[in-house]
């Protein structure tokens, strides 16, 4: 049977706060109990990160062969998804969701192994950190100063047909990083005082409990009877690489919190011209705004504000958001901003202004 008249496989996630509080602790715990009771289960992959108490948990599971990329000391190993789906296991563990496969790689995330396997009809049981979550990335960065390489698409959490939230306190965690549990004894107190602290971990903590709060919340709007929000948000940027990101993602979040559709809209000179860096940036905006489930529409005009307001109607958009400019008050008194020329040619629109961290106007 193709794989596109199948079932689509089972999708649960370990969702946590933070590395070490026991996700893929809990998930091998939870495949030992289902094999006892006779489920086909294999590990497709597993990062143990050398704790000796999660090898020793795996092990009597089947697990799967491991494709190897490079050689020596560098060599990495990633999912080998073809041999799940040739082995057909009806759960295959597949460990870190946002990990980025090495070069060489069939898929370039890990997401998208996991998505060939659901396809198939395996249930995959897999591990991620709230921090990975893509329309997070900003926020993340404000909060703990860290810049999170690697995401996973929104959509995941929100499609996961089980969610298991794997706790601990930030006291109970900072104590198991100090006992080397975590990490070598080497990098404990680095990450105790780095990216562990109390304020980070607890600012995490809420991030997650306030995701599983919005799944619910949207999982009751579908459950329940009523016709359907028409909410439509419009996030105007341009193409500076620090404020793109940050205005999409903010457009996303009030966007899913609102149950709405998603569109970015990116305008370019009316001649067209834009050199190799600015391409690459749209490029990277697009890219971003179809991750996060939205329309990106690429105009061109000589005037910004004229064409936000003229696709705000063509969309029937209700809510726009765009940066906040740092023009001088001199030039904003005698040339006007976007901001306001988009503010007065809108009606019945509601207008997000938020904060640029590249001090452009969107």
């Amino acid at each position: 049977m193709a794989a596109s008249a199948q079932l689509r496989g089972f999708l649960r996630l370990y969702l946590g706060a933070a590395a070490g509080v026991g996700k893929t602790y809990q998930m091998l715990g939870d495949a030992r109990l289902a094999a006892e009771e006779g489920a086909d289960l294999v590990i497709g992959y597993l990062e143990p990160h050398g704790r000796v108490a999660t090898e020793e948990r795996a092990r009597g599971l089947e697990r799967a062969p491991l494709l190897r990329f490079g050689a020596g000391g560098r060599a990495e190993t990633e999912v080998d998804v073809d041999w799940l789906v040739e082995r057909r296991p009806s759960v295959a563990i597949v460990d870190e969701l946002a990990h980025t496969n090495a070069a060489g790689s069939v898929r370039h995330k890990r997401y998208e192994d996991v998505g060939v396997l659901l396809d198939h009809g395996i249930d995959v049981w897999t591990t991620v950190n709230i921090q990975h979550l893509e329309s997070l990335n900003s926020r993340i960065r404000t909060l703990t100063g860290v810049e999170v390489r690697e995401t996973f698409p929104d959509r995941l959490l929100h499609e996961a047909d089980e969610i298991k939230l794997v706790d601990l306190s930030p006291a109970s965690l900072r104590e198991r990083i100090a006992r080397g549990l975590i990490y070598p004894a080497d990098r404990c107190d680095a990450a105790l005082t780095g990216f562990f602290t109390v304020e980070n971990l607890t600012a995490l903590r809420a991030l997650v409990l306030h995701e599983l709060a919005e799944v619910a919340a949207a999982e009751l709007q579908i459950a329940s009877p009523g016709a359907r929000p028409t909410e439509r948000v419009l996030v105007a940027t341009g193409a500076r690489r620090n404020s793109y990101a940050h205005l999409i993602r903010i457009g996303a979040r009030l966007a899913r919190r609102s149950d709405s559709e998603l569109y970015v809209l990116c305008v370019e000179p009316q001649d067209g011209r834009v050199d190799a860096d600015t391409a690459r940036v749209i490029g990277d905006a697009e890219a971003l705004t179809r991750s996060l489930g939205g329309v990106f529409l690429r105009r061109r005009a000589d005037n910004p504000a004229s064409e936000i307001i003229r696709e705000a109607s063509a969309q029937h958009i209700t809510q726009i958001v765009i940066g906040k400019s740092r023009r001088s008050p001199l030039r904003t008194r005698f040339g006007g901003s976007l901001v306001e020329a988009v503010l007065r040619g809108t009606s019945g629109i509601d207008v997000h202004v938020v904060a640029d961290p590249a001090g452009s106007e969107g």
